[in-house]
């Protein structure tokens, strides 16, 4: 028995993870043992660094008690002799702020702009977004996590600007960290560059290590349903293999669009790695946003 989908969402807008026995979450759920947790995502505030292709994090207020006294509103009715008052904003992001996770339609390959499960723009994109595989149907993550952590293994605190992780290297860290990572897994490789979080000027000293296509490969002989990274691009870039016909994101292309395996960033891995956790409960729930390409989500790792 596999776990139950969103009504209406078809295997092709939810990928591998909709396939995911029950069985896995109840061994996932047995990795608690101790009853701590660690927050995997950085504070979002205005002003925050972000990929360059989207638009700024803003907060603004729509509401606040000075406002309602002085315009004189009326949003309970004409009795207020206490002076009740509240404060109310509007948050202006892309879902791709921070971390978060990206929905199969997010990304787009070929001249039809096709993404998983048969998605394509001339199709399924409309004017308030895509109607096939987008955030509304984004399941709710709860299974095994693994971390591996590069930097830790190579005795620095932050991988270099465009250093690749293979997946030779990636298996050399599960062997050294003692873990095996398993069908059904969410697996998290650490760079360090949440450690420079949010310096810009050190970030784009060291933009950006991360996965290449042999780790990629590595991952979906494992059977993952997801991965993330604590870069803003996962994958390392520029691509040192972008293959013929040039790719820039090769990774994305084989996780996300060609086999639904879900893909998150800007997580932050730190406290993971100094503690030296590399195996855990991992939960993510995204927020079900119909036409949204993503959800920013604030993951827990729980031991």
């Amino acid at each position: 028995m596999t776990i139950r989908q969103e009504s209406g969402a078809m295997d092709g807008e939810v990928g591998p993870i909709g396939r995911l026995p029950r069985e896995r979450l109840v061994e996932a759920a047995r990795l608690v043992r101790e009853g701590r947790t660690y927050s995997l995502a950085a504070i979002r505030y205005p002003g925050m660094p972000l990929f360059p292709g989207h638009p700024p994090f803003q907060v603004l207020n729509f509401r606040t008690p000075r406002g309602i006294r002085v315009t004189h509103a009326q949003p309970w009715g004409p009795i207020n002799d206490v002076g009740l008052g509240y404060m109310a904003e509007y948050v202006m992001a892309t879902s791709h702020s921070g971390a978060h996770i990206d929905a199969l339609a997010h990304m787009t390959v070929g001249d039809d702009s096709h993404w998983y499960g048969g998605g394509s723009a001339d199709a399924h994109l409309t004017d308030a977004g895509p109607v096939y595989g987008d955030a509304s149907k984004l399941p709710p993550i709860f299974t095994r996590g693994v971390l591996i952590d590069a930097p830790g293994h190579r005795g620095v605190d932050c991988l270099p600007k465009g250093s690749v992780i293979d997946a030779a290297e990636m298996e050399e860290i599960c062997a050294t960290e003692g873990v095996t990572v398993q069908p059904g897994d969410v697996v998290l490789i650490r760079t360090g560059y949440m450690g420079l979080w949010p310096d810009a000027e050190k970030m784009a000293a060291h933009k950006t290590p991360g996965p290449d296509i042999s780790a990629a490969h590595w991952l979906l002989d494992r059977g993952v349903v997801a991965s993330g990274t604590d870069t803003e691009t996962y994958e390392v870039q520029p691509a040192p293999d972008p293959g013929t016909p040039g790719n820039p994101q090769p990774v994305h292309t084989l996780l996300l669009i060609e086999n639904g395996v879900y893909l998150m960033e800007s997580l932050d891995l730190e406290a993971l790695a100094r503690d030296r956790v590399y195996e855990f409960l991992f939960v993510a729930l995204p927020v079900k946003i119909r036409g949204a390409t993503g959800s920013m989500v604030d993951p827990l790792a729980v031991v």
